[in-house]
């Protein structure tokens, strides 16, 4: 959620309740709600909260949503909270996913990337390719270093688990997981992570380097492109314990 003291929006909200207490606790009128994905853990509380606060719905062009909505495609922009935010079209995870992409005045840029981006991690490839993953990790890893990153879980732990199988020399990974064990222990969230952070400790957005080339050519050895690499990884990630 971002408030501006008197007004809302919030991102995918699976479940309507946490969203009203919030709205309640801070005595905040809803305006909007965005969406990402059509799955029901990101769009399960958006029907409860356009009837109890009448906020506006936008989501993306090419995937069904609770009706009615304004639908966004790429490149296109939404304004709320007084913010132009900038959608971008994110497909691998679902075939229509979309990110919302933000420069807040005085503060580092925003990214709602759903579950494309994870904080070590991306998203399952419930519909689309890796090649369209892959791409689509490429536009979020070029936006500036700063952005924050709010993905949708909280992921993080199990995800750099996974890194470091990956990248077992990986001194920036390292010192994360410390951080991120520490915060978690503490009940404190890991996120938001930054575009810096996770290209130094992210494998899916490091498949050019050497070290995750070797790493998914010893769980595939065909892996011999960045495309079959990234595909290495999902796919051993997907059986990792």
């Amino acid at each position: 959620m971002l408030h501006d003291g008197s007004h809302a929006l919030v991102v995918d909200p699976g479940d309507a309740q946490p969203v009203l207490a919030a709205l309640q606790k801070f005595n905040l009128q809803l305006q909007d709600i965005l969406v990402t994905h059509h799955h029901p853990d990101h769009t399960g509380g958006v029907a409860a909260l356009r009837q109890a606060t009448g906020a506006r719905v936008f989501g993306p062009q090419r995937e069904a949503m609770p009706e009615p909505l304004t639908r966004l495609g790429d490149g296109e922009r939404v304004q709320c909270l007084g913010l132009s935010l900038e959608v971008i079209e994110v497909p691998g995870h679902t075939a229509g996913h979309i990110a919302y992409y933000t420069a807040v005045p005085g503060q580092a840029p925003v990214l709602f990337c759903g579950d494309t981006l994870f904080s070590g991690g991306c998203g399952r490839l419930f519909e689309g390719t890796p090649a369209q993953m892959l791409g689509s990790l490429k536009r979020l890893s070029a936006l500036a270093d700063t952005t924050r990153v709010c993905c949708a879980h909280e992921y993080t732990l199990s995800n750099l688990k996974f890194a470091c199988a990956v990248e077992t020399d990986n001194s920036a990974l390292t010192d994360y997981l410390a951080k991120v064990r520490e915060l978690r222990s503490a009940n404190q969230p890991s996120l938001p992570s930054s575009i810096a952070m996770e290209r130094q400790i992210n494998p899916y957005l490091r498949t050019s380097q050497a070290a995750v080339i070797r790493a998914a050519r010893t769980f595939d050895a065909a892996a011999d492109d960045e495309v079959s690499v990234f595909a290495a990884l999902r796919q051993w990630k997907n059986q990792f314990q």
